[in-house]
């Protein structure tokens, strides 16, 4: 199962008492928060949940698995998450 945005509103919303407006700005003001830690290369801790990075890919050659052609890829920053102790305690029940 996929959790959509529309789903997740809906659980703060219920959860919190908030109207699924307020629930709405509050989710994407959490997501361009850490959009704009990341964007400055900083790290993002969420105790018992998990840590935002950024690591910095290299650039390097692959091959096409349709032709089997080298080609370049080039270097980027990924977006990585590290779960924390409690996020993974509670995926493993």
């Amino acid at each position: 199962m996929i959790m959509k945005k529309v789903e997740l509103v809906e659980a703060v919303a219920t959860a919190t008492g908030l109207t699924k407006a307020d629930a709405t700005r509050a989710i994407d003001a959490t997501f361009a928060t850490v959009t704009k830690a990341l964007v400055k290369g900083d790290k993002v801790p969420l105790v018992g949940f998990g840590t935002f990075g950024v690591s910095k890919r290299a650039a390097r050659e692959g091959r096409n698995p349709r032709t089997g052609e080298t080609v370049k890829i080039a270097a980027r920053n990924a977006v990585t998450f590290k779960a924390g102790t409690a996020l993974k305690e509670a995926v493993n029940k």
